[in-house]
């Protein structure tokens, strides 16, 4: 849970940040964004699953 809210409140800072600079936010449009991340999570933990019957 400590990582999470690091990785939140830094977010934020860099979101603060951008926004001061007038800069383009460092994201992609705001859900697909979210689908990415977690299509990445998912791919990543059914890996972890699979290699539980195979031995890759």
């Amino acid at each position: 849970m400590k990582t999470v809210l690091i990785a939140t409140l830094t977010g934020f800072i860099v979101g603060l940040i951008f926004a001061f600079f007038k800069l383009p936010i460092p994201a992609p449009p705001a859900f697909a964004g979210i689908a990415g991340i977690i299509g990445i999570y998912l791919g990543f933990k059914a890996f972890e699953w699979m290699s539980g019957f195979f031995s890759l």
